[in-house]
């Protein structure tokens, strides 16, 4: 069980005036009404226009254009090999990073701590950001509880915050999911509790208004409600999230970037990722596996305002649970699902053939701002189920 996770019981006025900093605002006001409203305000007044996002000028001439390569383009994670990624503040969640099945077969109180954390950590590979996160990672970590069980939420805001933070769990029946109940200025806790009354896999995320700005800059993660059973036994699980990242600066910026509330706003992000930034699912945390495993992935949108269309090139979803429903049944032999923002999915198939399988949102542009992961699957060929002769344009292996 994670670490962050634990049962008992049974089992621009920023120029107007520099001085004044987000965090100061926030702390001088101390209501709950009245801290949403001034972290609204606050964050309104830092929004700046917005760098223009040109693109490199047209070849000269048909012929030349039959050649022209993109060297800038990162649609070459899907097909060729990782590429070398300096040392880094990570706050990318590893996919691996989730609490077993559960086997106790009644319900008890499941204690959750989330800890609000602003981080400036690398982006990609030259670039920063101020991420906001629950507990030092994007995804937040992930939840796991027994349909019936009291879930115990506890949220701490650090002093050192710039801003005010809370959590609303989509698995919560009840006013705001929580968020209410935890709203924290720097340097409050805050608590609730809540019955798991339906069992799926749902997403949690901050409702501090403008919700989608603490959503964008890294604040969800998801809660799977196990059904009285438990899910059928698979071979290894992974914890995988897709989210938009908005910034002042263009895609491929150098130095620590600022997030954008215009660019927000008009729903136009500059960046796509996997588990929090460029590079989290490719560079530092692929997935792995070995031929002949069945693997699930519990995969969801953080968003705040893509729907993705979920595909692992090269693997057919032998069952994927819709919406993260688990009391309905599954559909079978998919390509690819569609899972909106602030929802989840549940995905399972079985390794057949080794190689290297890449994780993509099928709005395959997105590739080229940075949404990539690797399956890594290791062990004999299958020369039943694939078999290639070796091609010199081929990079992917």
């Amino acid at each position: 069980m994670s670490p962050k996770q634990t049962t008992s019981g049974s089992d621009q006025s920023a120029e107007e005036d520099k001085s004044i900093s987000r965090r100061r605002l926030l702390v001088g006001s101390v209501g709950a009404v009245g801290g949403l409203v001034a972290a609204e305000a606050a964050l309104a007044q830092t929004a700046g226009a917005h760098s223009a996002h040109t693109g490199g000028a047209p070849a000269d001439g048909t012929q030349m254009a039959q050649h022209r390569t993109y060297p800038g383009s990162l649609s070459n994670r899907i097909y060729s090999i990782n590429p070398v990624h300096p040392d880094m503040a990570d706050i990318a969640e590893n996919p691996t990073n989730i609490p077993p099945p559960l086997t106790r077969r009644e319900p008890a109180t499941v204690r959750v701590d989330l800890e609000t954390k602003e981080i400036e950590a690398h982006l990609d590979d030259k670039a920063m950001f101020r991420f906001w996160t629950f507990n030092g990672n994007v995804p937040g970590p992930f939840v796991r509880v027994r349909v019936g069980d009291q879930v115990e939420v506890h949220l701490k805001n650090p002093e050192d915050s710039w801003m005010m933070h809370n959590v609303d769990f989509h698995a919560c029946t009840g006013p705001g999911g929580g968020a209410g109940a935890t709203t924290a200025a720097p340097g409050e806790e805050r608590s609730f509790t809540f019955k798991a009354l339906n069992p799926g896999l749902y997403v949690y995320h901050c409702a501090v208004p403008p919700v989608a700005l603490h959503i964008a800059n890294g604040m969800y993660g998801l809660i799977l409600v196990e059904p009285e059973d438990g899910l059928p036994p698979v071979d290894r699980e992974f914890y995988v999230m897709q989210g938009e990242i908005y910034t002042e600066e263009p895609f491929g910026s150098s130095g620590l970037l600022t997030e954008s509330y215009d660019k927000l706003l008009n729903e136009r992000p500059e960046y796509f990722v996997f588990n929090g930034h460029v590079g989290a699912l490719t560079d530092h945390y692929p997935l792995k596996a070995q031929v002949g495993e069945t693997v699930r992935i519990f995969f969801g949108v953080g968003g705040p305002n893509y729907t993705s269309g979920f595909h692992v090139i090269g693997e057919i979803f032998d069952k994927a649970y819709q919406l993260g429903s688990v009391t309905s049944p599954p559909i079978t032999d998919v390509q690819s699902i569609s899972v909106p923002p602030g929802s989840a999915n549940i995905v399972e198939f079985k390794c057949e053939v080794p190689g290297r399988y890449v994780l993509v949102d099928h709005a395959l542009s997105r590739a080229e701002r940075g949404l990539a992961g690797y399956l890594i699957v290791e062990g004999p060929d299958n020369p039943d189920v694939f078999n290639a002769p070796p091609n010199p344009h081929d990079s992917g292996h």
